[in-house]
């Protein structure tokens, strides 16, 4: 079975359109949550998320293709041709059936999907865009990416709520493990700071309303965390069999040595309280890696600031590992940037990659009192340096979707 390894990286968030931006910012503490601009906010129960406020898709659209795609569909072009770039790949002399792509999108087009829904009730069918279908669902990215470079190889979407960016991952890897495909552009995009997405996250009571404080809402572990904060943007990896990109001369950024998929059968949208699946999928992954917890020291968790799910994901951990937490390090990304929904997987499994490269591990913000029961060891006071050799990029999806992706060090 080939092992796979990361070639290249690319995002798009609300800290930076480039993953070294991103990562610096990350490091420093600073927040990419404020007020939202984007949209009149007034009458909505919360006014503020992690929006992408700075962003320029003209290198890769023309005038007329902006008018026709969703955002989701440009962040995830920004995001996979820079890490395309990066990568170091020749476009020219790629095995185009030996490459493909999968792409996650938790809303698609959910935007388009609202403000054509305006135009059919206002107007009438007769104004609705000819793009309004193909633009609404989440596999127009692989698509559009697929047809861009010419890619014949497995192309796809994976919707696995919050937890599908992860999905795209492991379902890439696989593609590569099984002999299908020698490259796969894999990760997610999603376009939900809107309307539409705000509104119905404030219906479930999901998202915290700290209007006063946007920077300090998003607050993983802390005792006072009331909701999480709707984020957006890209994140892009370029995997490759070790043999491809060793033959090539490629620099690999990072083993995927682990990967797992469990469920909760549960509830959809609560977690197991007891954390037994996410325990397993924990376990899998690492009996898949062939190596023991212990040698496990950092996990960038899904960490959202819910009030059950940062209880039941730490339960996990600390029951994947027996009890026997010494030297483990956790965080979360989102303390940050937000819940990038679809997205965030790959963005966090991007920062988790640089937290390897680095020796670094970046803040968990906002805790001005942890959680009692809470009993990891949280960052939270600054960003470390800590040793390790292996991660894991943890998410968990509506549903009870469990993903782990482990990833290890190059030296």
């Amino acid at each position: 079975m080939e092992e796979v390894v990361v070639t290249g990286m690319g995002c798009v968030s609300p800290l930076g359109n480039d993953p070294e931006v991103l990562w610096k910012n990350l490091l420093a503490g600073k927040s990419g949550v404020s007020n939202i601009e984007r949209f009149n906010t007034d009458e909505y129960p919360v006014h503020f998320a992690g929006e992408v406020k700075v962003f320029d898709p003209t290198p890769y659209f023309t005038e007329k293709e902006l008018k026709r795609y969703p955002r989701n569909v440009l962040y995830a072009m920004h995001s996979a041709m820079t890490a395309l770039e990066q990568s170091g790949l020749d476009l020219k002399t790629v095995n185009h059936s030996r490459a493909g792509v999968i792409l996650a999108s938790g809303m698609g087009g959910v935007d388009v999907y609202y403000n054509g829904s305006l135009t059919l009730a206002n107007k009438g069918p007769k104004y609705l865009s000819p793009y309004f279908m193909p633009s609404i669902i989440s596999n127009l990215a692989s698509n559009f990416i697929s047809i861009r470079l010419g890619w014949m190889g497995p192309s796809f979407a994976t919707l696995s709520a919050c937890a599908s960016s992860n999905y795209s991952l492991i379902s890439a890897v696989d593609q590569i493990r099984l002999g299908r495909a020698d490259i796969m552009i894999a990760g997610g995009s999603e376009e939900s700071v809107g309307p539409l997405a705000l509104s119905g996250f404030s219906a479930m009571n999901a998202l915290s309303r700290r209007n006063d404080s946007p920077e300090t809402a998003s607050r993983p572990f802390d005792k006072n965390r009331n909701g999480f904060v709707l984020g957006e943007g890209a994140g892009v990896l370029i995997l490759e069999s070790r043999t491809h990109a060793e033959n090539r001369g490629a620099k690999i950024l990072a083993s995927v040595p682990g990967v797992s998929l469990t469920a909760d059968a549960y509830h959809i949208s609560a977690p197991r309280e007891d954390g037994k699946s996410v325990t397993n999928a924990i376990r899998y992954a690492l009996k898949e890696a062939k190596i023991k917890p212990q040698q496990l020291r950092y996990i960038n968790t899904h960490g959202t600031s819910s009030l059950r799910g940062d209880i039941a994901e730490s339960i996990a951990i600390y029951n994947a590992y027996d009890g026997k937490i010494e030297g483990l390090k956790i965080n979360s990304t989102k303390s940050l940037i937000g819940h990038l929904l679809g997205a965030a997987s790959a963005v966090e499994s991007i920062v988790t990659i640089l937290s390897l490269r680095d020796q670094k591990i970046h803040i968990s913000k906002n805790i001005e009192e942890k959680d009692p029961d809470i009993i990891i060891d949280v960052v939270d006071k600054e960003s470390i340096d800590y040793e390790f050799e292996y991660a894991i990029c943890n998410s968990l999806g509506f549903g009870g979707h469990n993903s782990v992706v482990i990833f290890g060090k190059e030296s």
